[in-house]
């Protein structure tokens, strides 16, 4: 990479400390592996962006993103620049991953995806 191109790379990286994307993905009623939106998924993004201002969390960006390829282990989000992968159903589970990941630095080891986990968690 080129000092230009590295130097630009550096200032976008910059722009949010954090950038989350949340699935919204939707399949038809009854597919076998059903679809994030199906499961809470816009409503549990929406409590999570107004939990992150409620945080006064900082250079947060939350968005919504098409399919993740994940559905059947959804909701399912990545935050990135660290490339993390969690699945959670519940406000406390949105609750859990901004205290820990966001407030304290920490990964939320019982919400973790894995990259080749396809099938249901019991």
């Amino acid at each position: 990479m080129n000092d230009t191109v590295a130097q630009t790379a550096d200032a976008q990286q910059s722009y949010y400390n954090k950038h989350v994307f949340c699935c919204m993905n939707e399949r038809d009623a009854g597919h076998p592996r059903g679809c994030c939106l199906e499961k809470g998924g816009a409503e549990l993004r929406a409590y999570m962006k107004d939990r992150a201002r409620d945080l006064k969390l900082k250079r947060v960006r939350i968005n919504q993103a098409g399919c993740l390829d994940r559905c059947e282990l959804g909701p399912t989000m990545v935050i990135y620049p660290e490339g993390i992968w969690y699945t959670y159903s519940t406000k406390e589970d949105v609750d859990e991953i901004l205290q820990t990941h966001f407030v304290e630095g920490r990964v939320v080891a019982r919400l973790l995806l894995q990259p080749e986990e396809k099938k249901a968690r019991q």
